[in-house]
């Protein structure tokens, strides 16, 4: 869902700085800014880069409304009516590269790089991580659901939990992006080419007489999608048994039932019951879809249990993703223009975590020709040759310079793709399968104990020796600089 004007999308103290910098006359400076994340969600081994297509639209349409002009005319800030005129023009012409959508990603790694002035570059921070922290989170959530139910088929009903309409319908494609089939979102259906999926809900059930009558009306009304919610009074005493007077009908009409669904009670011997009466009732295609709460660590349990599921319902804890439901992205300054030289400059902190990384960069990742498996993300300013020419790589932890090893025969893919340049789109959107089918690749590239659900292998990111010397020069001429 895109509104008319997203300029104001943005926290206020960016309009400031902004406006501090139209004052000083530095608001034409050039300056890089990097996004990414500390820290790996839920646990996870990997991250499932999503929100590139909101922001590349974001981007494009990015322009200042006169009703938005007027809004920040009235502010006490009291910003001089020129700066404002200024806004009015205002069209971002900066350069953005970006990971594509779909792509396995991992903690201090550039995501998206921004180039530009210093005014542009600062404008569109609040927005880019808004989209992208949110995008990212639901889609690596959807992962680790769909690394559980393997090839079970995994249905995004979270709309109406959703923290409002953009939320349920950029989180649904955010979900399909990681390998959910469908979405009950008809809106995320119609925008994005999702498939729906639907049954119906205990209200239908009560609304009749009786259950069979309930199953026997849906059932004429749409004979070929029917499942049924047996879940409303007795699972296992009325809702099946009806339910499998309902297939039986339809049998006679030629048709056949989908599924029943169980919407609450102990899913995994529910499930168990229900397969053995459908199968004695010579109804083994009918399928069983569970939903009430789900996500991974339930579905997990539940397969642990023998559960007789096909498929999966996931709703409020997926598209709130509510074990942790930010991502905690940032976006870091990383070079700026001095006396027309483009200088790296990075944040210290008394954190050694929070300490960024300076200058422009890029990322490659290293795949063992051998195997076809990644062995490391390795981050490498532009003019660096190595990664390209295949030279020798030494792959050392930023953290921990001591883990290290060589690395002579690989292949290096850039991860970070040209979308802007000079405020020109270069980029072609791909489809919403293609990035599915994109992000199926890029799980393949990483062998299984990266991937697992509890304690995953982490992976390597490492800098190059040119970035970590950088690094230490600047944090060594600050620790002077202080001493003095």
């Amino acid at each position: 869902m895109q509104t008319t004007s997203l300029a104001l999308h943005t926290d206020k103290y960016q309009i400031n700085m902004m406006y501090a910098h139209w004052v000083n006359g530095t608001h034409k400076r050039k300056a890089v800014f990097e996004a990414y994340f500390r820290k790996l969600p839920f646990g996870n081994g990997y991250a499932v880069f999503a929100g590139l297509e909101r922001i590349v639209n974001y981007i494009s349409q990015l322009r200042f409304t006169m009703e938005d002009i007027k809004f920040l005319s009235k502010q006490p800030e009291n910003y001089d009516p020129v700066f404002l005129e200024e806004l009015l023009q205002f069209s971002f012409q900066g350069t953005i590269h970006s990971m594509k959508e779909g792509a396995i990603v991992f903690p201090d790694e550039p995501l998206i790089r921004v180039e530009g002035t210093i005014m542009e570059t600062q404008l569109v921070e609040t927005a880019i991580l808004n989209f992208m922290n949110y995008q990212t989170l639901i889609a690596t959530k959807a992962s680790r659901i769909k690394q559980v139910a393997q090839q079970d088929t995994l249905l995004e009903f979270g709309t109406r939990r959703a923290q409002e309409a953009d939320a349920a319908i950029w989180g649904a494609r955010a979900s399909y992006v990681a390998g959910f089939h469908a979405t009950s979102n008809m809106l995320a259906g119609e925008q994005f080419g999702i498939p729906t999926a639907g049954t119906h809900a205990h209200s239908w059930v009560q609304s009749f007489m009786t259950e069979q009558e309930a199953f026997d009306a849906y059932a004429r009304v749409l004979p070929d999608q029917v499942t049924l919610l047996v879940d409303t009074f007795d699972t296992l005493n009325s809702g099946v048994p009806h339910a499998i007077k309902t297939a039986k009908w339809l049998e006679s009409q030629g048709k056949k039932m989908n599924a029943i669904r169980l919407d609450s009670g102990d899913l995994a011997y529910l499930s168990i019951q229900a397969r053995q009466m459908l199968d004695e009732a010579g109804l083994d295609y009918v399928k069983i879809v569970a939903s009430n709460d789900l996500d991974e660590n339930t579905i997990f349990n539940l397969k642990a249990q023998g559960a007789r599921i096909d498929t999966w319902g996931v709703g409020t804890q997926l598209i709130t993703a509510s074990d942790q439901p930010s991502l905690g992205g940032v976006y870091k300054l990383v070079e700026r223009e001095v006396n027309g030289e483009m200088l790296p400059t990075l944040k210290i902190s008394a954190n050694p975590e929070k300490v960024s990384t300076p200058g422009k960069k890029e990322v490659f990742r290293i795949i063992d020709p051998k195997h076809g498996k990644a062995i490391a993300d390795y981050i490498c300013y532009p003019g660096e040759e190595q990664p390209l020419q295949g030279g020798p790589l030494k792959l050392f932890n930023p953290l921990h310079p001591y883990l290290k090893k060589t690395v002579t025969r690989y292949e290096a893919v850039n991860m970070l793709e040209p979308i802007f340049v000079n405020g020109r789109k270069v980029y072609e959107l791909p489809t919403l399968d293609e990035i599915r089918a994109y992000h199926k690749e890029q799980l393949n590239l990483f062998w299984p104990e990266y991937q697992r659900k509890l304690n995953p292998e982490i992976y390597r990111v490492n800098i190059s020796p040119a970035a970590w010397n950088m690094k230490q020069k600047l944090i060594a001429e600050h620790v002077k600089s202080n001493e003095e």
